[in-house]
C-alpha cells in the first residue's frame, strides 16, 4: 500500500500541475494512469477529493477572471449528465468501463493534435450539449473538462478568461459528483481518504509548481505535449480492457 500511496501521490503531482496551467485535464492524466494501479471506481473516488482541491485553489485564485454567464449556461446540463453518469457507472462492468475510457482519452487527444489555427466563436446554445457530456464523462471517467474545454475555446475568451471559467465550471462538476459517489457508496471505503492524506499535499505542491510555470508556458505547447501522453495513456487502457 505504501508504494502504491506514493505513486498515486506522483500521480497527482502531475495532474495537478497540468490543471494549474489549463483550468482542466487533470484528469484525463490521473484516471488512465491510476488504473493501472487501483480499480476505475477507486481512482475515480480518489480524484474526485484531489481534483476538488485543486478546483477550488485556482477557481478561487481569481474568480473576477471567470465569465459568470458562461458558467451559468452550463450548470443546468451539469445536473442532468451527472445523474445519468452515475446511473451508468453504477451498471457499467470494469472491462466496458476501462475500453470506454481508453476510447476517450484517445478520442480527445486525436482532437488535441489534429486541431490548427484559432478556433472560431461558436453559439452560446452549445453550452447544453457541452454542460450535458461534461456531466457524464465527469462521472463515469472522472473528466468532465474536455467538453467543456471544447466549448468554452470556442468563445473568444482570454487566456485567464478561460481558466477560470473551466476551473468553477470543473469545480461545478465534480461537487456534483463527490454527492453522488456518496449516496452510492463510492466515497463510504476508509481506504480511499487515507490515500487521499498523501494525494491531496501532492497535488497541491503541483499547483504551487503550476503557478510559478503559468506565465511562462504557452497552453497550447502545453497541450500537445499532454495530447502526446493521452495517446499512449488511453491506448493501453483499450489494449488492457480487450484482453
Amino acid at each position: 500500500m505504501g508504494l502504491d500511496a506514493a505513486l498515486l501521490a506522483a500521480i497527482a503531482f502531475a495532474g495537478a500541475l497540468i490543471f494549474g496551467i489549463t483550468g482542466f485535464g487533470a484528469a484525463l492524466i490521473t484516471i488512465p494512469l491510476a488504473t493501472h494501479l487501483v480499480p476505475l471506481k477507486f481512482a475515480l473516488a480518489l480524484f474526485a477529493l484531489v481534483d476538488l482541491c485543486c478546483a477550488l485553489s485556482v477557481g478561487l485564485e481569481n474568480p473576477k477572471n471567470a465569465v459568470r454567464g458562461e458558467w451559468a449556461r452550463l450548470v443546468p446540463m451539469i445536473l442532468v449528465g451527472t445523474a445519468l453518469g452515475v446511473t451508468l457507472l453504477v451498471n457499467l462492468p470494469r472491462a466496458a468501463g476501462m475500453f470506454l475510457l481508453g476510447v476517450f482519452v484517445l478520442s480527445y487527444a486525436l482532437y488535441s493534435l489534429v486541431r490548427r489555427g484559432s478556433p472560431r466563436v461558436i453559439h452560446a446554445g452549445w453550452a447544453w450539449l457541452a454542460g450535458l457530456c461534461g456531466g457524464i464523462t465527469s462521472t463515469l471517467f472522472g473528466a468532465g473538462g474536455p467538453p467543456y474545454a471544447i466549448y468554452l475555446s470556442h468563445r473568444g475568451l482570454t487566456k485567464e478568461q478561460f481558466r477560470a471559467t473551466m476551473a468553477f465550471a470543473v469545480m461545478t462538476s465534480i461537487s456534483l459528483r463527490i454527492v453522488a459517489f456518496l449516496i452510492t457508496g463510492l466515497l463510504l471505503d476508509r481506504t480511499v481518504w487515507l490515500m487521499a492524506l498523501a494525494a491531496v499535499p501532492a497535488a497541491l505542491l503541483g499547483l504551487f509548481v503550476a503557478n510559478r510555470l503559468y506565465r511562462r508556458i504557452s497552453r497550447e505547447a502545453l497541450m500537445r505535449a499532454v495530447a502526446a501522453i493521452l495517446l499512449v495513456s488511453g491506448g493501453s487502457l483499450v489494449v488492457r480492457a480487450l484482453h
